[in-house]
């Protein structure tokens, strides 16, 4: 099974260097940062907002934000920016 042939574009977007530890490391932590910092961001939307369902969407972005602190914190990835 022969993987399909890689673009340009593909290659342009795949910045990180696979075979250096703390460059994946240095990128996992940044994606998961900026993944929470988006949630947050939602939170403090849906705050201001009177939607019926606010309360429940809250309680599930805070806890994605908690599960994705604690993957940072158990691969030892915090303190290296944001979170």
């Amino acid at each position: 099974m022969d993987k399909p042939p890689q673009t340009f574009a593909d290659r342009s977007e795949r910045t990180v260097k696979l075979d250096h530890h703390d460059s994946v490391r240095d990128h996992v932590h940044q994606q998961v940062s900026s993944e929470v910092e988006r949630l947050e961001r939602r939170i403090e939307t849906l705050r201001l907002t009177k939607a019926p369902h606010a309360a429940i969407m809250i309680s599930t972005y805070e806890r994605m934000i908690d599960r994705k602190k604690g993957f940072l914190q158990n691969w030892k990835l915090t303190g290296r920016g944001t979170c």
